[in-house]
């Protein structure tokens, strides 16, 4: 019988097997979780791999589109086909919302009936395995609670699977403030740090987690809420705030300044334990061309750690998902990324922002740079520069794939431009290359959904990031460990080591035409913090960090009527020479048509007369709100609740008012609202 259930309960979905009522999720019916269970430490590692897919950001099997590397769309980096409404004030508005704690609770019921089993000593098998199991959920749940974080700020804090009596989860609804929420979560990760294995996993691979993870993620905490502090001070957006809709009993011996250096301290712990263990052992950058050779052998193993079938072998990558053709376990990402454009493209903002390799900006006289360039296509506008832009950057004749259907290489035409759909265009002219594999069988017609590429969840870079605009954030020093890290980042981006010269060369003004984190609350920051964030940016593009940056950052309350913009189009080769297809079976090339009709819709390319650059948002007026450009008003830095969520909480159901829990900054309660001006 036991074997029966417990084949039955592993067999499913985790939260299919939870129940959800008004406030927040029940305990799960006995019936389905037998008191049994979690009697070996079996039964922790396969209730514990079960929430991975619902915690970590990758690839999802059956992914369509290119996954992960689009989750920048809708910011300064990354265009997609469609926009965003949280740049439309007004389209916005309060709907069902985020009040969803079922990760939590899976996470929570865990620990209900685990740790009294643990300390009794009533789990069977290899005792540091079963210790590495409740790390790994402990890791769980301050993934959970982050997400919350980022989305809400401030939400509840409970640690056990509540019963369903209403008194109990009323009273747990209320929301805490949010630095206690973070406090929670780093304490989360630091009993995680102490359970996980100090080397490895039980399984031996990095498909989980680790206590390198625990700790990067710890930093990651620290730094986003240090710096959201920091930088919402004097807003509703932090406890205490000016409008800040909270408790104000909850703030007793609250002192932001002092919980900011907390967390930027806390981050720089975290972060140093990571990357001091490898800034000497990052991914090589050979600044090759081609990622791989003909035989998909690695020939730049910078590029290939984030499309290789196998990413045991780089010491950055702390943790991946592996996919698997004969358990099919597959997905459908490479035949976006390398056989188009995946209706996506990097923005001319970030192309702009990656420096020349002798470590000047392009709008300084000594970099080096011409303008002129741009007329001759991307693979001219690149050129000299900065080896991530130039490697994970599709370029006119690259390789796409080195065998296809018929078993011939294939190039990279700009075609994609003018005749992709939602979900092949290349949007920008600049088209996403990283994550893209060079073998075709892994994005064919007929054999597209058998993708089987890794997907790089944690990587040891980030530490070093965390480290450097922690250190400065808190102390306004680059200090030896900042430096060291900084300047192994800028050696394997092949670009000179002396990122002081680059500091005294930037000008603010220049860099904020493109780079919405040159501000913080509508001001500039100086030249140093605005470099540190640049080489985040320059690193990490495709990786999906840009939206949170922006939030934490408070980057994004200048944001007003900017235009996303792409590639020299009017006067380059493209225009001047045209835009052709790929060959045919006879090697014949047509020349695609280009129209510029905004008004009708009908046409593929913006204006000349709005900009001499692609404007994929100008390219019709029709049914577009971001035509006239993107503009933000600060409510959108947190997601609304939904009116359910303050009926549900109320103590009179006809009084939304009565509610035990409250609104974010400058949303309403009612559905169907967009939100009020909040400063």
């Amino acid at each position: 019988m036991k074997k029966y259930i417990s084949v039955l309960f592993l067999g499913a979905s985790l939260t299919a097997l939870t129940a959800c009522n008004d406030f927040l999720d029940r305990e799960p019916e006995s019936s389905v979780t037998p008191a049994s269970y979690f009697s070996s430490v079996e039964d922790l590692a396969a209730y514990s791999i079960n929430r991975y897919a619902s915690n970590f950001t990758a690839i999802s099997p059956g992914s369509y589109g290119i996954g992960p590397f689009a989750y920048d769309n809708a910011t300064d980096n990354q265009a997609a086909t469609g926009y965003s409404t949280r740049w439309v004030p007004g389209e916005w508005q309060t709907g069902s919302g985020s009040w969803d704690f079922t990760e939590i609770r899976n996470c929570n019921y865990f620990f209900d009936q685990v740790l009294p089993r643990f300390e009794n000593k009533q789990i069977s098998g290899n005792e540091t395995h079963i210790k590495h199991y409740i790390g790994e959920m402990y890791v769980m749940r301050a993934m959970a609670f982050f997400a919350k974080l980022q989305d809400i700020g401030d939400c509840p804090i409970f640690e056990t699977a509540l019963p369903d009596q209403a008194d109990v989860l009323m009273e747990a609804s209320k929301r805490q403030p949010r630095h206690k929420v973070a406090r929670f979560i780093l304490g989360d990760l630091e009993k995680a740090a102490g359970l996980l294995m100090e080397t490895g996993t039980p399984s031996g691979n990095k498909n989980r987690i680790s206590r390198d993870v625990a700790h990067l993620v710890r930093s990651r905490v620290a730094l986003f809420e240090g710096t959201w502090l920091k930088h919402h001070k004097g807003t509703a957006f932090v406890p205490g705030g000016p409008g800040w809709p909270g408790d104000k009993a909850d703030l007793d011996g609250f002192d932001i300044d002092a919980e900011i250096a907390y967390f930027l301290g806390e981050a720089m712990k975290s972060a140093q334990i990571v990357g001091d263990k490898y800034v000497n052992r990052l991914a090589e950058n050979t600044d090759a061309a081609e990622g791989m050779d003909a035989a998909f052998n690695s020939l730049n193993d910078y590029y290939t750690m984030f499309c290789d079938t196998d990413m045991e072998g780089y010491d950055e990558v702390l943790m991946w998902r592996r996919f698997n053709k004969a358990q099919g376990i597959t997905h459908n990402i490479q035949m976006q990324l390398g056989r188009n454009g995946g209706g996506s493209g990097w923005t001319r903002g970030l192309v702009n922002s990656f420096l020349m390799k002798n470590g000047l900006p392009i709008y300084d006289f000594g970099s080096g740079y011409d303008e002129e360039w741009e007329k001759q296509g991307v693979k001219a506008t690149l050129q000299d520069r900065d080896s991530r832009i130039r490697i994970f950057t599709k370029k006119d004749g690259d390789i796409d794939f080195y065998f296809y259907m018929d078993g011939t290489p294939t190039a990279h035409y700009m075609y994609w431009m003018f005749t992709g759909n939602d979900e092949t265009k290349n949007v920008t002219g600049f088209s996403v290359k990283k994550g893209k594999h060079y073998d075709g069988t892994l994005g064919a017609a007929g054999t597209h959904h058998m993708g089987v590429t890794g997907s790089v969840i944690f990587r040891a870079a980030e530490a070093l990031l965390n480290y450097m605009e922690a250190s400065y954030e808190k102390n306004s020093d680059i200090d030896a460990t900042a430096s060291q890290y900084w300047k192994a980042l800028r050696r394997r981006a092949k670009v000179d080591e002396n990122f002081r010269k680059t500091i005294a060369a930037t000008v603010m003004t220049e860099e904020a035409k493109g780079d919405w984190g040159a501000y913080s609350h509508n001001q500039l920051v100086d030249a140093t913090l605005y470099n540190i964030r640049r080489e985040r940016r320059n690193e990490l593009i495709g990786e999906g960090m840009r939206w949170a940056d922006l939030c934490r950052w408070r980057a994004c309350d200048q944001v007003k009527n900017y235009q996303i913009e792409g590639m020299l189009y009017w006067g380059s080769t493209y225009e001047v020479d045209g835009v052709y297809s790929e060959p045919d079976a006879d090697g014949n090339r047509k020349k695609i048509d280009v129209k510029v009709s905004v008004a009708d819709g009908t046409g593929n390319m913006s204006a000349e007369t709005s900009s001499l650059y692609v404007r994929p948002y100008q390219i019709s007026s029709i049914n577009n709100s971001v035509f006239n450009g993107y503009n933000f008003t600060p409510a959108h830095y947190l997601s609304p609740l939904g009116q359910s969520t303050f009926r549900k909480t109320a103590t009179d159901p006809s009084d939304l008012n009565t509610s035990v829990v409250y609104q974010n900054p400058g949303w309403s309660k009612v559905a169907g609202t967009p939100p009020s001006d909040v400063e």
